[in-house]
């Protein structure tokens, strides 16, 4: 069974850091892209970033360039999302998408398999 296990989300204040983590098991996504979404409440699921198997390729949001950076290791089958100077709005549920063939570029194109999610809150 193939599981994407999110960490890392917590209640952080405005300007703050945090780190996220999501490790894949039951497969392994060393050939594939992996990524991030989030999705507020009411709101629609937003793309965040993605990074190719190579992690040569990357690409973010236009909310979230320059503060957010994904990263991965294959060995380890895990990829990270590091967010800083974090502001209220992105306050969210943030979910790790994985596939091992399906390119992951936006919320059209996504991978076929999901975390169950991780809460980020930012307070003002």
């Amino acid at each position: 069974q193939v599981q994407l296990e999110e960490s890392g989300g917590g209640l952080v204040q405005a300007g703050g850091s945090l780190r996220l983590s999501c490790r894949a098991s039951g497969r392994t996504f060393s050939s594939g892209d992996m990524g991030w979404f989030r999705q507020a409440p009411g709101k629609e699921r937003e793309f965040v970033a993605v990074i190719s198997w190579s992690g040569y390729s990357i690409s973010y949001g236009d909310s979230v360039k320059g503060r957010f950076f994904i990263s991965r290791d294959n060995a380890k089958n895990t990829v990270w999302l590091q967010m800083n100077s974090l502001k209220p709005e992105d306050t969210a549920l943030y979910y790790c998408n994985a596939d091992s063939f399906k390119p992951i570029r936006d919320t059209s194109r996504t991978g076929d398999y999901w975390g169950q999610g991780t809460q980020i809150t930012v307070s003002s």
